[in-house]
């Protein structure tokens, strides 16, 4: 049966690269991208290579079965193509191309997928992401080490796992089928698209209901606002839907439009570096990594830069705890060169500190009983003692007890004895 619905593919470079390694096919059946890497000249050769492959698959199919085992068919020989032109041309060393595609068979979508390419699902106005990123860090958020947020700004986010690739020819594509009906929207996009519009506006622009070339035109244009550092690439496919029929003609963008996309000549510059993240070039941030070793390695060297990101932590913590120490330890000082007047209990006290609590700990210490009872006090200044009075010094405090003591003598009616002078005996 042949699939009826509408698509549109449509490619850019983006605003930072160079050159397009994005490569988008869409046909009658089949519908797929290809996000190559390595380096300049490696993935634009990988994405042309993956994609002249599989177009072959563009026909009708008796059953799934026979789809999937066609697609899986198709991508181990992209991947031993990959092999071969890395061995005819030694300066591809490196590449690889994510693959994401949709086969329609009847009313089912097959569908094969490796890389970090993304395949959406826009049904009853939800927007469902169907593949599964084979990234570094989706390992990480997988296994419960990191959140989905904290992967976006992870430093290995760029880390590919599983790739078609020249070190793997028999790469492991996650392959299952879905049913679909009239009104799915499928979206199939390089990580261009997805690493700059978030689902929430993705999902905002399929709600339009515009066909599939005008709705992939808004999202293209809302990579290129976000300033598209990387290549863009997208693929629309309607089930069925209000949306005239696809010609059935099919579009190739990006670099496997390119009739030389295949074609490389031999001056272009060595790929090797890209396998190294340390040294890969500016422009190249994507790659990948054989997954056997190097999940662990980079699982061990993210525990080494947890563990110098924990001492710098417990460095600065020990340098401000020692900071606070030693400006507690002066302000401390400081209090005890303060002293005021105020109660405890029932008595006029002088205090030498300041009226005021650490925790448990006060900051003031008494340092004489007056024997003044608040009692004996006039009232103005016996509320004045219990909100404390404040002294510039020891020798202040004592005059403020003086005055106190007097007005308590008063108000008890006692005189105070004047201590009696000696006379001078009268000279016989």
């Amino acid at each position: 049966m042949v699939f009826e619905g509408s698509s549109a593919a449509i490619s850019h470079t983006g605003k930072v690269r160079s050159n397009n390694q994005d490569s988008g096919y869409s046909g009658a059946n089949l519908f797929v991208v290809a996000d190559g890497m390595g380096g300049h000249a490696g993935g634009d050769v990988a994405s042309s290579i993956a994609i002249h492959r599989i177009q072959g698959l563009d026909h009708a199919y008796e059953s799934t079965d026979d789809a999937q085992a066609e697609l899986q068919a198709a991508a181990t020989t992209a991947a031993s193509d990959l092999v071969r032109a890395s061995k005819d041309r030694p300066e591809l060393a490196g590449l690889g191309t994510t693959l994401s595609a949709i086969i329609m068979v009847d009313d089912y979508a097959v569908i094969g997928h490796i890389g970090d390419s993304r395949i959406y699902l826009f049904r009853d106005d939800e927007l469902t992401q169907i593949s599964a990123d084979h990234t570094f860090v989706q390992r990480l958020v997988d296994s419960g080490r990191i959140t989905p947020e904290e992967a976006r700004y992870h430093p290995r986010r760029s880390v590919l796992m599983r790739v078609l690739s020249d070190m793997d020819i028999d790469p492991e594509l996650d392959m299952f089928v879905m049913p679909t009906h009239p009104g799915d929207r499928w979206l199939i996009c390089s990580d261009g698209l997805s690493g700059v519009v978030d689902e929430l506006h993705i999902a905002k622009a399929m709600r339009l209901g515009l066909a599939p070339g005008r709705t992939s035109d808004i999202l293209l244009k809302q990579a290129l606002d976000g300033g598209a550092p990387d290549n863009v690439t997208i693929v629309m496919v309607d089930v069925g839907g209000a949306h005239p029929l696809s010609s059935g003609t099919p579009t190739v963008v990006g670099s496997a439009a390119n009739p030389q996309g295949v074609i490389v000549p031999a001056a272009r510059s060595s790929l090797t570096g890209w396998l190294h993240p340390v040294r890969q070039a500016a422009n190249e941030p994507t790659h990948f990594e054989p997954a056997a070793d190097y999940l662990e390695e980079l699982i061990e060297e993210d525990k080494r830069r947890s563990r110098r990101r924990r001492i710098g932590w417990i460095a600065a913590l020990v340098a401000a705890l020692a900071l606070l120490v030693g400006a507690g330890f002066v302000a401390y000082n400081w209090t005890q060169t303060r002293y005021f007047v105020g109660a405890d209990d029932d008595s006029v006290v002088i205090f030498r500190g300041v009226q005021q609590s650490i925790g448990p700990i006060s900051l003031s210490t008494e340092i004489q009983d007056t024997q003044i009872l608040l009692a004996d006090l006039p009232p103005y200044q016996r509320s004045a003692v219990e909100r404390t009075i404040n002294a510039r010094s020891l020798s202040d405090a004592e005059a403020i007890v003086n005055r106190l003591r007097v007005s308590a003598d008063d108000v008890t009616g006692e005189t105070p004895t004047p201590t009696p002078t000696p006379s001078e005996e009268p000279t016989p």
